[in-house]
């Protein structure tokens, strides 16, 4: 364990102990008295909202719940805000100045089976619309089966299992600028200036994303946000979407088969960055995380006002994308692994602003694929990096193994002490400045590189 996770998991549990304390004379919740069932067949989304309501007005509590099933969403018919079918309110906290406090125990929130999502006339018949369309006719089961926002108290969640739909889902026509852009997800985070502490949470199955995060700038890093042992699994847009926020770290999460069921809409990634409107994104760090068969990218960053991303002990594997796109200043990949290929490394004239890749290992190896599949690209050649001419893209200590594919190509990357191995018999171009001790085994074309130590490439020594 790193100084800087030590470091950081002892600030966490101080604030952890602080919020006890100070939680310690809160009212106690729970949903059982404000109406809720929790036997799995009676409908307690009325209840959910009772309580969130009456949690909100004393400014936060301890919310207890049972190791039971609670069943949540439904909709009736209106055409108030676009919907024809408009979603029940489930657990929404909103400005919470005390701390809240949200135990799960186990819990499962599980969605009626049956409920609409997407465009439909006021029949119940699905509609499709030339896209873009952002019009009336909509529906879906929940906005967010738990949603807090605007809170400046610590906010803790703990031991949940929130699911979706999934394909029991009733699939109405497209919204939004493509796919099913409308809201239904399984955890939302919006604006809390207080600490945030997640953990032990499984959201799947839901329209749209298992976590949304559009935290608040401006609070630096000193405030503690964490993200536990999250599986994001099977959700339709994203495992997780970040458009705005600052010093979040995820912990052992898995953001897993984005897009496999009914409902796909893109990007279809496992965690999408991406800053939206003014909102800007900085010092994230994701430690001992999983990206793994997604329809889209393991990971994408293309957009917004992004930087300063940090990937430790991470694995990506991209089985029908790319394993990650990170295309945004100021990434850094420390001991990861990418199983299949990947592109759009941000590429700069100033080296340090350039995505960094350390002590990394990329292959295109079907062992590593849970379902035997590896992505490799577009190109013939298939190259296991696809960097164009992105300049100063660092691998430092990386190693290269490809048996199906070529070696990275690129045109300004830097290798320093990299190992590559070649077995695909088409050519290779690993070009760009190599730094250290590099070794290269396989067919390769390396013309207009620069050579600063030693390069060998199948076992000849090769001069700049």
């Amino acid at each position: 364990m790193t100084i800087v996770r030590r470091s950081f998991l002892a600030a966490a549990l101080a604030t952890t102990l602080g919020s006890a304390v100070r939680a310690a004379n809160q009212r106690e919740f729970t949903p059982e008295e404000y109406g809720a069932k929790g036997d799995g067949v009676t409908n307690d989304s009325l209840a959910m909202l009772r309580l969130s309501t009456a949690v909100t007005a004393r400014g936060g509590g301890t919310v207890v719940f049972r190791k039971t099933t609670y069943l949540v969403g439904g909709q009736g018919l209106s055409l108030s805000r676009g919907y024809m079918f408009p979603p029940r309110d489930l657990l929404k906290f909103h400005s919470c100045s005390q701390p809240l406090i949200i135990r799960g125990n186990g819990a499962q929130l599980k969605c009626e089976v049956g409920l609409r999502y997407g465009v439909f006339d006021q029949s119940g018949e699905r509609i499709d619309y030339p896209m873009p369309y952002l019009g009336p006719g909509l529906a879906t089961p929940y906005t967010a089966m738990i949603e807090i926002e605007g809170c400046t108290g610590p906010v803790t969640v703990t031991d949940f299992d929130l699911m979706g739909p999934g394909d029991s889902i009733l699939l109405g026509g497209q919204y939004g600028d493509t796919g099913w852009q409308i809201r239904s997800a399984g955890l939302v985070l919006t604006n809390n200036r207080g600490s945030e502490m997640i953990a032990r949470i499984r959201t799947h199955g839901h329209p749209l994303d298992g976590i949304m995060i559009d935290g608040v700038n401006g609070t630096g890093t000193s405030t503690v946000r964490t993200i536990t042992d999250v599986v994001a699994d099977g959700n339709g847009r994203q495992g997780c979407s970040i458009v705005g926020g600052e010093g979040y770290t995820f912990l052992r999460c898995h953001f897993n088969r984005t897009g496999r069921g009914k409902v796909r809409s893109a990007p279809g990634a496992g965690l999408d960055i991406e800053a939206e409107g003014d909102k800007r994104i900085r010092d994230l760090a994701f430690v001992d995380c999983r990206f793994t068969d997604n329809l889209g990218c393991g990971m994408v960053a293309d957009s917004g006002d992004t930087a300063r991303v940090r990937f430790t002990g991470c694995i990506f594997v991209g089985t029908t994308s790319w394993s990650a796109w990170p295309s945004m200043p100021h990434f850094q990949f420390d001991r990861c692994k990418f199983v299949g290929a990947v592109t759009r490394a941000f590429g700069h004239q100033d080296p340090t602003r350039a995505t960094q890749f350390v002590g990394c290992v990329f292959t295109d190896d079907p062992a590593g694929s849970p379902t035997g599949k590896v992505y490799r690209g577009t190109n013939a050649d298939r190259p296991i990096a696809d960097l164009s001419t992105s300049r100063n893209v660092k691998f430092d200590r990386c190693r290269f193994q490809t048996a199906h594919g070529a070696l990275p190509w690129s045109t300004g990357a830097i290798y320093k002490d990299c190992v590559m191995k070649q077995g695909f018999r088409t050519t290779g171009h690993p070009r760009g400045t190599f730094v250290g001790t590099n070794s290269i085994t396989g067919k390769v074309d390396i013309s207009g590189s620069a050579i600063i130590g030693i390069l060998t490439v199948n076992g000849n020594r090769v001069r700049s």
